[in-house]
């Protein structure tokens, strides 16, 4: 394989991004992938066969596979243990990659060129101001072109409006909000979800024109199910929603610079003593999932862009320097789930329709932000997994939790038996809201690797995390504004599922800015050693969702590193 100047570990929501900037620079860049490669006709079969060493053209992408493999059958791709979207190798036969969470709940993340954005939502929020500015080591105005130039090239628009998120709107409107359509939020109020999801198809509407047909076409069909992987475009460079491994992994392989690797894990950092630090990255260990086969790849310059948990995992199993905050400080937005259930004749009033059908459209369309708490966001996941989020709760089965006279709810805990069926029968006529908490950053939260557990590529990560008094303090506040919102809409019913801590989603923090890395994303004790993920995010950006930040530090970042070692 020829030689490279810069190697990024991972093809996920920051990888990807940094890599087509530096290719775009000239720079000659490799990108390695620890899961499989969907839609790209060097592997035909990426669950049955190891296919090529790997891709550097974009004329390898082909929308007719892409659309094979990412079908909308919810086990087979996102079963947390054999789905194709999971935390594992490419060999569905084998077990996923283990790690060792110290308390209820699950991590959702996934392998693959895409990264975990292959099941995202697609939301791409701008941190609250108040957030960042005089908190970060860079203000919210530095960060702002960044913004800019990624919400340009995904592109994000403001949502579309389907009936979750009219009624949502509606209810917001009814509790007192008022609407804030910006993308600098500084003050509460409700407003499209800014996604990056390409607009409607202008022949949605047209009754000559087949649902076949429109998935052909550019523009999202609203069909919903979009954590199952978007098959609606005309090519993979133009599928709906962007995650990465269809908007900046082509981009990238335009440049001529990029070549990714798949199925290919980063063991350890290698490193030399060289300069004022003391230490430099010089290159990866890997090891190849389908073989097993190690190997050295050398660089000038290594990123890290493996996600919150994987690249403090690397760093500690590199044995690179002591730092108190390398995995330390998680947080992951300490999420809740409350669902309210309509009468037909409020929807008929309030909509115009019978039911609200919520997996029509974007499957995130509206939120309310509030600025100091964190946020409420519409939820219209398909039905299998809107029924395991009702499984999930702190507080146990229902009816171990009957509600008192001051509870504004109708049901607290985990949903069982008839009244699961009867929650699941009206699936249709139910709006939920994921509730999204600003929580704190607490140094005793993190990623370590556990003293005894082993996997193939060295020692498994252990995570914990306990969300401090007033992490619950806001999410309680959020609970309740969001049971409010779903009563002003004219709920007659009120779920509160009561969340464990463990649920983790959106991950971030366990390699700070300012603690692990400096205000350029580069390690603070080892040279030529960046990272370009969630894990570098100083806090939780207020309670949004982590990957528009993450993205645009990539930008900045890829233009830091160029300047310092490439210019």
């Amino acid at each position: 394989m020829e030689n490279q100047d810069v190697i990024v570990i991972g093809a996920g929501g920051g990888g990807a991004v940094i890599a087509k900037e530096l290719g775009s620079m000239g720079i000659k860049v490799l990108v390695l992938e620890a899961g499989p490669w969907y839609g790209n006709k060097k592997w035909p079969n990426p669950n049955q066969k190891p296919g090529a060493s790997f891709s550097s053209s974009p004329q390898d992408l082909d929308v007719f596979l892409h659309k094979r493999l990412l079908n909308k059958f919810e086990t087979n791709m996102n079963d947390l243990v054999s789905g194709r979207f999971r935390w594992g190798p490419a060999d569905r036969s084998r077990p996923q990659w283990f790690r060792n969470i110290k308390q209820k709940g699950l991590i959702w993340q996934c392998a693959g060129v895409g990264g975990t954005t292959q099941v995202y939502t697609a939301n791409c929020p701008r941190a609250y101001p108040e957030a960042i500015d005089q908190v970060w080591p860079i203000s919210y105005r530095e960060l702002l072109p960044y913004y800019e130039k990624v919400e340009a090239e995904l592109p994000v628009n403001f949502a579309a409006t389907t009936a979750k998120e009219e009624l949502f709107y509606y209810g917001a409107k009814k509790a007192g909000w008022p609407m804030v359509q910006t993308l600098d939020v500084t003050k509460p109020g409700y407003r499209p979800q800014p996604n990056a999801i390409l607009p409607p198809n202008e022949n949605i509407m047209n009754p000559y024109i087949s649902d076949e047909q429109l998935s052909w076409m550019e523009g999202c069909t609203l069909s919903g199910h979009c954590i199952n992987g978007c098959p609606h475009g005309p090519s993979v460079d133009k599928i709906a929603k962007r995650s990465t491994n269809v908007s900046y992994v082509p981009l990238a392989l335009q440049t001529g610079n990029v070549r990714i690797r798949p199925n290919t894990f980063a063991l350890k950092i290698l490193t030399e003593k060289s300069g004022a630090k003391n230490m430099q990255a010089i290159g990866v260990m890997i090891r190849d999932t389908w073989t097993g086969q190690e190997e050295e790849l050398r660089a000038e310059t290594i990123i890290m862009s493996a996600g919150s948990i994987e690249s403090p995992r690397l760093w500690l199993n590199s044995g690179l320097p002591e730092n108190p905050w390398v995995g330390k400080g998680l947080v992951n937005h300490y999420m809740d789930w409350v669902t309210g259930l309509f009468d037909e004749k409020d929807l008929l009033h309030i909509l115009g329709n019978s039911e609200i059908n919520p997996f029509v459209g974007n499957t995130c369309g509206a939120r309310l932000d509030i600025p100091g708490l964190g946020a409420l966001q519409t939820v219209g996941m398909s039905p299998g997994l809107t029924a395991s989020f009702y499984g999930v709760s702190e507080s146990g089965y229902s009816f171990l939790n009957q509600p008192g006279v001051n509870d504004p709810w109708d049901v607290k805990g985990r949903l069982f038996g008839y009244e699961l069926k009867e929650v699941m029968d009206a699936y249709r006529k139910t709006l939920s809201i994921l509730v999204c908490t600003d929580d704190e950053v607490d140094q005793r939260n993190g990623v370590r690797l556990d003293p005894f557990l082993s996997d193939e590529h060295g020692p498994v990560p252990d995570i914990v995390y306990k969300p401090v008094k007033n992490s619950c303090k806001k999410r309680n506040e959020l609970v309740k504004i969001a049971v409010n919102l779903l009563r002003k809409a004219r709920a007659k019913k009120v779920i509160w599922s009561d969340w464990p801590a463990g649920m983790m989603i959106h991950i971030e923090s366990t390699m700070r800015m300012g603690f692990v890395v400096d205000e350029n994303c580069e390690s603070i004790q080892v040279g030529r050693l960046y990272i370009a993920d969630n894990s570098v995010h100083y806090n939780g950006l207020g309670g949004v969702n982590p990957t528009l930040t993450t993205q645009a530090l990539a930008v900045r970042t890829a233009e830091k590193l160029y300047k310092k070692y490439f210019n």
